[in-house]
Parts: C-alpha cells; sequence; structure tokens
C-alpha cells in the first residue's frame, strides 16, 4: 500500500513518515521546498514528489499510484491575523487532494485540522469532537482556515468520499526541524518566558499523534473527527514541568490577562509599524489567557491512540534539540 503525504518536513510530518516506514508502508512524500526534498534525496526507502499543494495539477499527478493520502501540511501562521496565504493552502490545497483522490479513487484520505476549529473545554468538561466550535472570537485566519477546511472534508465524506479528520491538541517531541511547538521548550530553557498566562491547553507527545494517523488507515470511520490529545495542562504547570526537565528555574508569577493582553496589543503595533511578526499579537494573547482543554478519549478508543506522558515528551524533545546543535536556536 502506497500512501501520499503531505507536510513531510514539518514536526507532525516527519513522525508520521517514521511510523509508515516502520510499518513497511510504500511512502510518496510530498516536498514543496527544494532543500527540505534536497535532505532527503540520498533515502531509498521513500519517493520524493516536488510540488505545492495550491497547484492542483501537481497534486492530481502527485497521488497516482497512491492508496492512501496522509495531509499533514498547513500554513500555521498567526501573523497576520488573516491572509489570502491561509486561504489557498490550508483550504484550497484540502479541495485539491480530495479532487485528486476522488480521480484516482483513494482508499482514504485523512486530512490533519487542529483541536482549535473544534470546541474546547475545562478541565473538569474538556471539549471532545460534538463541543460546538468557539474559535471565532480569537478571529485568527489559521483556526478559520481549517475549520473551513475540515467542514470540506466531512461534507465530501457525507457523499461517499473515504475522509476522515484528525484534530491535534498542542505536539511536543523530536524532529522538530523547524522549531515549532518546540520553540516552548526553548524559550523556558532559555529563561525567555519571564511568567506564564493565566490559562493553558491540552498536550500530546507527537509520536502518539503519528501512531494514531496510521492506524487510522485502517482504523477509525470516515466522516468523524478524531482529538489527539493527551494531558489538560496550565501554562503554570507546563511551563514547571518543562524547567524540571531541561534544568532551570520555572516561570514565577501569573501574568493577569489585562497586561498578558496589553503586551500582545504593543506586539500588535509593532508588526504593523515594522512589517515584522511580533512574538505575540492581541489576538494570540487572547487565546493564551483561555484553557483550551480538550479529551482525546475517542481516539484512544477507535484508533488505538496510546497516551504517552507529556514529560516523555518534553524529555525527548530536548534531547532532539541538544543532539542536533539546536540549543543555541532563539
Amino acid at each position: 500500500m502506497t500512501v501520499f503525504l503531505t507536510g513531510t518536513s514539518g514536526l507532525l510530518g516527519s513522525n508520521v513518515l517514521i511510523e509508515l516506514l516502520k510499518r513497511n508502508y510504500a511512502v510518496k512524500a510530498l516536498f514543496r521546498d527544494k532543500q527540505d526534498a534536497h535532505r532527503h534525496r540520498h533515502r531509498e526507502d521513500i519517493e520524493l514528489f516536488l510540488g505545492d499543494i495550491t497547484d492542483a495539477r501537481a497534486m492530481k499527478q502527485g497521488v497516482k499510484g497512491c492508496d492512501v493520502i496522509i495531509h499533514a501540511a498547513a500554513d500555521t501562521g498567526l501573523w497576520p491575523a488573516r491572509s489570502p496565504e491561509y486561504v489557498a493552502t490550508n483550504v484550497q490545497g484540502t479541495i485539491n487532494l480530495i479532487e485528486a483522490g476522488k480521480k484516482v479513487g483513494i482508499k482514504r484520505m485523512i486530512a490533519v485540522s487542529t483541536a482549535n476549529a473544534l470546541g474546547f473545554g475545562t478541565k473538569e468538561q474538556p471539549g471532545d469532537e460534538s463541543t460546538p466550535p468557539k474559535f471565532k472570537q480569537y478571529e485568527l485566519g489559521y483556526m478559520e482556515t481549517k475549520h473551513l477546511a475540515q467542514e470540506i472534508m466531512l461534507k465530501e465524506a457525507q457523499n461517499g468520499f473515504p475522509g476522515m479528520v484528525v484534530n491535534p491538541t498542542f505536539m511536543i517531541g523530536p524532529n522538530d526541524h523547524k522549531p515549532s511547538s518546540g520553540q516552548m521548550v526553548l524559550a523556558v530553557y532559555h529563561r525567555k518566558i519571564p511568567g506564564y498566562p493565566t490559562g493553558g491547553k491540552n498536550y500530546v507527545y507527537v509520536g502518539d499523534a503519528a501512531t494514531a494517523i496510521v492506524n487510522a488507515i485502517e482504523l477509525g470511520t470516515p466522516g468523524e473527527c478524531y482529538i489527539l490529545g493527551n494531558e489538560n495542562l496550565s501554562y503554570q504547570e507546563a511551563f514547571t514541568k518543562i524547567a524540571n526537565i531541561v534544568g532551570v528555574e520555572p516561570p514565577k508569577f501569573a501574568i493577569p490577562p489585562s497586561l498578558t493582553k496589553a503586551f500582545g496589543g504593543l506586539g500588535t503595533v509593532y508588526g504593523n509599524l515594522t512589517g515584522f511578526a511580533p512574538k505575540v499579537s492581541y489576538k494570540m494573547a487572547r487565546v493564551s489567557c483561555d484553557g483550551h482543554y480538550f479529551t482525546a478519549a475517542k481516539a484512544v478508543r477507535e484508533l488505538n491512540m496510546p497516551q504517552t506522558p507529556i514529560d516523555t515528551a518534553i524529555r525527548e524533545c530536548f534531547a532532539w534539540f541538544k543532539e542536533n546543535g539546536y540549543l543555541d536556536w532563539r
């Protein structure tokens, strides 16, 4: 069975690739960047395909000979808050892959969305796949376009297309080549986080998310969403875990929502004046003041998703950064 994999160079995609090869799937890996593809040029265990998911013709060519599509590519940008590029990549890219999949009679397509396209809850009553979405209040194009792409996939599934959606929470682990979520680990390590916001989120070991996604080739139900998550932690709890593992002092004080949003507001002004992306914008700051808590019970039950402790995820992430010379990355 041959899998067409997008987002291969990202944190999740690289771990999905490892899991696919471990199980002896044939893989055709999509790369948009020639340098990323070049890094894999000596591999004989995958077929490289250079292209862009916004190119419908290229995607029809790419999926030829494939049985399954795992679509992990995305524009995860949060600055600017909205951009036509988010629509092109996250929405049109998904449509292009669906149409390409129809043309070759794909057996299953697994689209990677985000838990933020669903509704979050509290630690006591975490959000699940049926919780009404709450992302509209943040006015962030990433969340909006991922939700729209998700809805398109689910509608296609209602009409018989073998598509399903997975919704990872905040993933941590090794192989974070362009540091994404691992930036949080590095920021705590370099003591760049003076305090903690009042909110929190759900965390998952990226290897568990990758395992669930590859399991979904055979398990799960088309037309369904599956939250891929594990531990619900406040930012104080998460930063303390990270600090204890990497060997530094954790941030000591809570930052009130008013101060968090004020700092984010200054970031927005900076971004608008300079054209450079701020580390935190007002809209990002609003997100950090809320508790984005979820349950992955459905994925554990139906996709046999493991639940590796987040301490392990942090430890492996930090070890990978150390082994690969990322500890000076700022």
